[in-house]
């Protein structure tokens, strides 16, 4: 792990006292009520460096994940969801691909 992230991925602020995981850990940053619509560019100038755990031995920064983000605002907290999970599976940071390539790989 590197002692460069601005928190602990699995600290307190982290993870909130229990180790959590990417979509949670980004969903946690914005209130589905105040924030939508949503501007990428802002919501990765602010939280960009912000340390997501992948899985138990993977962390990258947040902006990382949205290198593969292509929508440029999002309207609801769902359509967030949608394009981070395209991106978490174009990037490969997820091991299991239930409709992306090679589903027989690994399976859940």
């Amino acid at each position: 792990m590197s002692s460069d992230w601005p928190v602990d991925p699995d600290g307190e602020e982290g993870s909130e006292g229990m180790r959590k995981y990417d979509m949670r850990i980004i969903a946690d940053k914005v209130d589905e009520e105040e924030d939508f619509p949503l501007n990428r560019d802002e919501f990765v100038a602010e939280y960009g460096e912000y340390p997501i755990r992948i899985n138990h031995e993977k962390i990258v920064a947040m902006r990382e994940i949205f290198e593969y983000v292509d929508e440029e605002e999002f309207e609801t907290i769902l359509d967030m969801h949608k394009a981070v999970g395209n991106a978490m599976r174009e990037g490969n940071f997820w091991k299991y691909h239930p409709q992306g390539k090679d589903p027989e790989k690994i399976r859940a």
